[in-house]
């Protein structure tokens, strides 16, 4: 990773499109529980950013590859570094759902 590559933003629609081509992979979205409720991504699964401790009841493997989202990229961000320092070797930060131009779903 070289320097610029720490401004480089996310493209979440990018990410989506990765995520569709990649086997047995997890949509991960950390926002809460009321924001994913509002309105998500297909097939994601909502495990808060708060409650990270619970990424096994969605991925038990460590080398599943998890596509990771929230609203800005910023909790997004967060989770990533927290999911590696768990041991999970295939972590994407995606970024926000604010700039996803897909279907969302309620």
């Amino acid at each position: 990773m070289g320097f610029f590559d720490l401004f480089k933003q996310s493209n979440i629609n990018q990410g989506i499109e990765e995520y569709k081509r990649t086997d047995d992979a997890v949509l991960l979205d950390v926002r809460t529980p009321q924001e994913h409720q509002e309105g998500h991504i297909p097939e994601s699964k909502n495990v808060p950013l708060q409650q990270l401790d619970n990424i096994a009841s969605v991925a038990k493997n460590k080398d599943i590859p998890l596509f990771v989202y929230c609203y800005s990229g910023s909790r997004s961000r967060q989770a990533t570094g927290i999911l590696q320092r768990m041991g999970y070797s295939k972590v994407n930060n995606i970024g926000g759902i604010a700039a996803y131009s897909g279907k969302v779903e309620k």
